[in-house]
């Protein structure tokens, strides 16, 4: 249970690194991620792995549903990073086409079967042959399989509390350094665009939701 209990952590903290990944400007954001992924990721690459041991870890993996947080992961990071874009860009159909094609290009750089071949390795480092075959038989239980299908709607949710937890502490802390410091907190601002208001960022995000709505719609 030890092992299952360090397994859904592991999942977790992923999944957040996804996310904070993209609260920095996303391109520097991204040469950075990709700097440290490839440094990461290449001694544990070079390892051979047992061929019957990566074999158990790929059940485990589509056991668990792997493929699916490393997407779950990326779209969250898309979307990020098309709000931050979309408060920098005009206001107008230039701007929300320019937003589209970024995402749209960013989905198709991301590759989620790369990501998750390089997780064979990531797993055969931190868990034994024996923690492997202990994961497959609980999640091969009602209970695992419940906990696999659970945890990406749970990761969703505590993604969003944590989020309004540290928006709610930024907003608050903000205004505190403001109160203190008058002349040198009197322009500073939360993040790229939050000058501009919320009406404004709350009409663009629902012209981008209604553009999502209408693509999604079936032809008739």
């Amino acid at each position: 249970m030890k092992a299952v209990l360090a397994l859904i952590v592991v999942y977790v903290g992923t999944f957040f690194l996804a996310i904070q990944g993209v609260s920095q400007n996303p391109v520097q954001a991204a040469e950075q991620n990709e700097k440290a992924e490839m440094d990461k990721a290449a001694p544990a690459q070079s390892r051979a792995i047992d061929p019957a041991k990566e074999a158990d870890i790929r059940s485990l993996m589509e056991l668990v549903g792997a493929r699916d947080l490393v997407q779950d992961g990326a779209n969250a990071a898309i979307e990020q990073s098309r709000e931050k874009i979309l408060a920098t860009v005009p206001n107008n159909e230039q701007g929300q086409a320019f937003v589209n094609a970024f995402a749209t290009s960013y989905e198709k750089r991301f590759d989620v079967d790369q990501v998750t071949d390089q997780l064979v390795a990531v797993y055969d480092k931190h868990y034994t042959d024996d923690e492997i075959k202990g994961l497959l038989q609980f999640y091969g239980s009602p209970l695992g399989q419940k906990v696999a299908a659970e945890m990406p709607k749970i990761n969703r949710e505590i993604q969003a509390a944590v989020r309004a937890a540290g928006s709610k502490a930024a907003r608050e802390s903000l205004a505190e350094m403001k109160k203190q410091n008058p002349e040198i907190g009197q322009s500073a601002r939360l993040g790229n665009g939050q000058g501009q208001g919320p009406n404004r960022w709350q009409q663009r995000r629902n012209q981008q939701q209604a553009q999502q709505s209408a693509q999604q719609q079936p032809q008739r």
